[in-house]
């Protein structure tokens, strides 16, 4: 049934980019913080928000593939609706990624910054709210269709 394909690859793509984005961002955030311990400076806990920052991609995806279900259910062919909108999600989370991993060399360096960092973080988030969104409200009309 490729149903079940469409759900599992929603769920997965959005998770391949969290993956991605929060090791991305995450092995920024340690070489900051190498380079602050090697200059005898405070080190931000703050960089772990930058680093988690494309995990929640992954609930995106997760939000929808429930909501696929009912689709898949009834026998409708959702692959391509989980591929997409998985893709989209997860180059949301991905490219959010480099921004944080931007966002904490920037912030290593100077210690300045956490609140234009996150709003840039923010924006590229919304790509991945707006597809879930739109796709949430077109699945509605799809069952009750």
């Amino acid at each position: 049934m490729t149903g079940d394909l469409g759900l599992g690859l929603v769920l997965g793509l959005a998770g391949l980019g969290s993956a991605a984005g929060a090791g991305t961002a995450g092995m920024a955030a340690i070489g900051a913080w190498k380079k602050n311990y090697s200059q005898n400076k405070p080190a931000a806990f703050m960089l772990v928000a930058f680093a988690a920052a494309p995990l929640t991609q992954t609930i995106y995806g997760f939000i929808v593939m429930n909501r696929m279900v009912e689709l898949a259910v009834l026998g409708n062919d959702v692959w391509g609706i989980g591929a997409f909108c998985g893709a989209a999600i997860g180059f949301s989370a991905y490219f959010q990624g480099k921004c944080a991993a931007c966002a904490c060399d920037a912030m290593g360096e100077t210690g300045k910054g956490f609140g234009n960092f996150m709003i840039i973080l923010g924006l590229t988030e919304t790509v991945a709210l707006l597809v879930m969104a739109f796709i949430l409200g077109i699945l509605g009309q799809l069952a009750v269709a």
